[in-house]
């Protein structure tokens, strides 16, 4: 998704004023537009790792060429921060001569790819039609969601409406590949600790299976989808919607990897060792226990208490009924104390012991939760790294080392 300033409804008031001159792809006939979907790879940045896609519309008597996306958002709008928080993304359409976007993803190094599609005139009218209303300002915005409403879903279904809907009666049919959190660890795979922290974050609903359709949230996945959709012409024969396909610039950058890292072993290894340590140091180094237990209640207590806001006052639906929560709760703040009588040799406060008990508790239903038939929410590396964390931590709060007694 590229990140830009300039408002759309520039390049419109242009592009349909540019007609009076000569004509264009604002008023060609539908038989002289060429239309083509453009997918651009994968960028280095983190909001450019799913990659981007737009609709190109090239009169083939003018030449014009104008590419329409729907990856617009810009970091000075008032309040973007707080309503990205919340999960109130404002996107925008816009529109740019061809070449000048092409010129951007090469000098990135970013791969671009162009399929020229077979829709007939009409059809091919219709969506200039739809595109230009589009970028009207009344039209031109929208609530952005990573995985039903972003860049690429929008060129899909503007396609698809142009299409008579046949891209949806055929895309939904067929399985998808990945789920949305594979895909989003695959994508993220570059940036470990962004990769984990949106694992950790996603909630069920990235786990349910996909169909073509839904999959195609993705640049990539849209591309691959096209190349095997039909179309019928007017005497109801069909052929293939692609008309050619040509790289038009190869990628330069890493490219991400075809399946996501399994995050399971290497969660489970770092839990384990967490736990060791805190029983190593308890024994051998007091205070360095109280710092390292006090430390990992306290992230542990954050990430509950985020989880917690996503659920409950956002609209982050991917992040909602997360089990992640039963692991990682706000509990963990009021054991704090607790760490710290330990490096004493004091035993846990009752108030603690309740607090240790409801913790332990949550955790082993998060286990039982996750072995139910049905289950949807794929968080095995979660499980298999806090389980070993809290069970050191409360053996250790319920057996405090005692001082060593001077002579």
């Amino acid at each position: 998704m590229r990140l830009t300033r300039c408002l759309p409804l520039l390049f419109a008031l242009f592009l349909l004023g540019a007609t009076a001159a000569r004509a264009g792809v604002a008023d060609a006939p539908g038989a002289n537009l060429d239309v083509a979907l453009v997918t651009y790879g994968p960028g280095e940045t983190y909001w450019e790792r799913f990659g981007h896609d737009a609709i190109e519309l090239r009169d083939t008597a003018s030449g014009e060429a104008v590419s329409f996306n729907y990856g617009v958002f810009d970091f000075d709008e008032r309040g973007f921060l707080l309503n990205f928080a919340r999960g109130h993304m404002h996107y925008l359409m816009d529109a740019a001569p061809s070449g000048q976007d092409e010129s951007y993803y090469r000098d990135a190094g970013r791969s671009i790819t162009r399929q020229q599609l077979a829709l007939t005139g009409e059809q091919a009218a219709a969506l200039r039609d739809f595109l230009l209303w589009n970028l009207r300002p009344e039209n031109v915005g929208y609530n952005y969601d990573y995985y039903a409403d972003n860049c690429t879903t929008r060129v899909r279904d503007a396609l698809d409406k142009a299409l008579g809907g046949v891209l949806k009666a055929q895309l939904a049919n067929r399985p998808g590949g990945m789920t949305y959190r594979q895909q989003t660890v695959r994508l993220m795979s570059a940036q470990p600790w962004l990769m984990l922290v949106l694992d950790l974050g996603l909630g069920p609903y990235a786990d349910q299976p996909l169909d073509g359709w839904r999959e195609s949230f993705l640049p990539m996945v849209l591309q691959r989808e096209l190349r095997s959709v039909r179309v019928a012409d007017a005497q109801g024969r069909t052929h293939p919607l692609l008309r050619s396909e040509r790289e038009l610039s190869p990628n330069r950058l890493d490219v991400p990897p075809a399946s996501p890292p399994d995050l399971r072993l290497p969660l489970a290894l770092a839990g384990l060792a967490t736990a060791a340590l805190l029983l190593a140091v308890r024994r051998y180094w007091p205070l360095g226990y109280a710092l390292l237990g006090a430390l990992y209640l306290l992230l542990a207590g954050l990430v509950g208490l985020v989880l917690l806001i996503l659920w409950t006052l956002t609209t982050h639906h991917s992040a909602w009924a997360n089990a992640n929560l039963l692991l990682f709760s706000p509990l963990a703040f009021l054991l704090l104390p607790a760490v710290w009588h330990a490096c004493r040799g004091l035993p846990p406060s009752r108030f603690a012991n309740l607090a240790l008990v409801l913790q332990l508790l949550a955790a082993m239903i998060a286990v039982l939760l996750h072995l139910l038939p049905g289950t949807v929410q794929q968080n095995q590396p979660w499980l298999l790294f806090a389980l070993p964390c809290w069970l050191a931590l409360a053996w250790s709060l319920r057996n405090p080392r005692r001082p060593s007694q001077g002579s």
